[in-house]
């Protein structure tokens, strides 16, 4: 049944979605999530689901725009999402992949799965090879003030998470002590937590504040410098204790393995709507596995937690619900972690959120 699964039409609408907690980084704050929803309609009457995260609303229009022209050359095609993306791959060469066409391949990747797993009734974990299991969760924070939010800090412990990661680097080394240290306090030494300078520093400097919050036992410290720079990723590693996170930011594979090939990392977190989606998603857990990188997920819960199931090196889920506010049913959290639901993704549009929020 699935293998004769055809696309007949590609339906896109934008939204903006509050966040229950606005993300606020050392490069700007997100109060609400911009989304571009996908719907691949089929001949069976079944619609693959996925989302594109346009981090400012100003992407939107593009965003809807890429999808509308896509359209023509998916109507007519079997959905088989290794296929889609060898034909986009190809025919998309001279332009690249990276940005915004990056972006939407890499959803259209999770709407092909997400269809083929409601045709088969199944989640996509199953389609992978793997089961639903429950993987562990940090929750992720942006900035805190830790006076204002020791509220949902001390919640997110009552959820069970046993890993947190806040966002640093957006004042002077003194603020990232202070709050680093005072969330610290509040989640005790035996819940593991994690720092995100959101590519904010430069190397000289981002190695002068790690060595100063290492007497905070970090589990990770994530992108101190700009992405694009391995080889600065991997001076700092070379020059600190806490391992070194990145990977949020990588184009494809292809950068997964630059990246690794520089040292720029100890552990890795790809973004699923940048590193190609759910089929080159398993390509890149291959890479980790050889290289022996522990693989974290970046956004995207709900897909997440059938991808990591199937992740030979997998270590934690990253929990920021950004679509929650649009889907009939948001991702539960249970004793800290989360279990992948299907058919397929498990996600179905909230038609009322939608038009609630809809631009």
């Amino acid at each position: 049944m699935t293998q004769k699964l055809t696309v007949t039409g590609l339906k896109s609408r934008a939204v903006i979605a509050p966040l229950a907690r606005p993300v606020r980084t050392a490069v700007g704050t997100l109060p609400s999530a911009p989304l571009v929803l996908i719907d691949v309609e089929t001949d069976q009457g079944i619609s693959g689901q996925a989302y594109v995260f346009g981090y400012t609303p100003v992407t939107l229009k593009a965003i809807v725009a890429l999808l509308t022209e896509l359209e023509e050359s998916l109507i007519g095609q079997v959905v088989a999402p290794a296929e889609q993306a060898r034909f986009y791959e190809n025919r998309l060469r001279l332009l690249g992949r990276q940005g915004l066409v990056g972006m939407v391949l890499s959803c259209l990747d999770m709407a092909l799965w997400d269809a083929l797993g409601k045709a088969a009734d199944l989640p996509v974990v199953s389609l992978l090879g793997g089961q639903a299991q429950p993987i562990p969760a940090y929750d992720s924070y942006g900035v805190v003030d830790p006076q204002e939010d020791r509220g949902d800090l001390e919640r997110s412990l009552e959820r069970g998470f046993r890993a947190i990661k806040i966002k640093i680097g957006d004042g002077d080394l003194a603020r990232d002590i202070a709050m680093v240290s005072a969330v610290r306090e509040i989640i005790g030494p035996d819940v593991e937590l994690m720092v995100d300078f959101n590519q904010s520093r430069s190397v000289p400097d981002a190695i002068r504040r790690i060595d100063a919050l290492s007497e905070f036992d970090l589990a990770w410290v994530e992108e101190p410098v700009p992405a694009e720079d391995f080889v600065g990723h991997a001076e700092v590693r070379a020059a600190v204790t806490p391992p070194i996170q990145t990977g949020e930011n990588w184009w494809f594979p292809q950068d997964m393995a630059k990246a690794i090939g520089a040292g720029a990392c100890d552990c890795a977190m790809p973004d699923l709507m940048k590193i190609g989606g759910i089929t080159a998603w398993i390509r890149a857990a291959g890479i980790a596995e050889v290289n022996a990188i522990p693989v974290s997920s970046h956004l995207f819960v709900e897909a997440s937690a059938h991808v990591l199931p199937v992740t030979p090196t997998a270590h934690y889920l990253e929990f920021l619900d950004i679509a929650g506010a649009i889907l009939q049913e948001p991702m539960p959290v249970k004793d800290g972690k989360v279990t992948a639901r299907g058919p397929g993704l498990g996600t179905a549009w909230d038609e009322d959120a939608v038009a609630r929020f809809a631009i």
